[in-house]
């Protein structure tokens, strides 16, 4: 498989997980999108300039298209701020926690994983000051903002949005590692067969 198919197979991917689990923030199935976009920075860090948009688009399309509807308008959401604006940079920090793990990635090993949760909470800590930053001081729900009301939501929901995360880019992680030990098992098997 060239380069391009296996980059159009991962963005097909997570086109359907976003797709699948974006529709409902809190389902039983949980929101794979920051995730999406961490992976996305790893598997497609080349197609950044267009696959990145593309993602974001996404995302936008599927919350306008889930908020109408539920009968009310996009903009009288609860969610809905003019913060909104602040999940292009949040969704970028995913992204960029993602292509800098796979700048120098040379074959999953301890180092690659030590790198890859350093990463991983670096970019969900980032992701998560401007998601929920833009959100609580700018939303028309959060009556009297203070700084100290800031600090606390913004704990309260660090950890779970980091363990939903690390749980998809887990899953993620284990489908690459099986996917390198295939690679290697075929070309071991083409080096006996010479």
């Amino acid at each position: 498989m060239t380069a391009t198919a296996q980059r159009t197979f991962i963005l097909f991917v997570l086109v359907l997980l976003m797709a699948a689990t974006r529709v409902n923030h809190f389902a039983a199935i949980p929101d794979a999108s920051w995730a999406v976009f961490f992976l996305g920075g790893f598997h497609l860090r080349h197609w950044t300039r267009w696959a990145f948009p593309l993602l974001m688009v996404l995302a936008i399309v599927i919350d306008v298209l889930v908020i109408r509807a539920s009968g009310i308008g996009y903009w009288q959401h609860y969610c809905v701020s003019p913060g909104t604006a602040l999940l292009v940079p949040a969704y970028f920090a995913l992204w960029a926690g993602g292509a800098l793990l796979r700048k120098d990635y040379a074959g999953a090993d301890w180092t690659a994983l030590a790198k890859a949760s350093v990463l991983l909470v670096a970019s969900v800590a980032l992701c998560h000051l401007f998601a929920q930053g833009g959100f609580y001081w700018t939303s028309a729900s959060v009556a009297a903002p203070t700084l100290a009301g800031w600090a606390s939501n913004y704990a309260d929901w660090f950890l779970p949005y980091l363990r939903t995360t690390a749980i998809y880019v887990g899953l993620g992680a284990a489908l690459q590692l099986a996917a390198e030990q295939v690679v290697k098992l075929l070309q071991a098997r083409r080096d006996v067969l010479r």
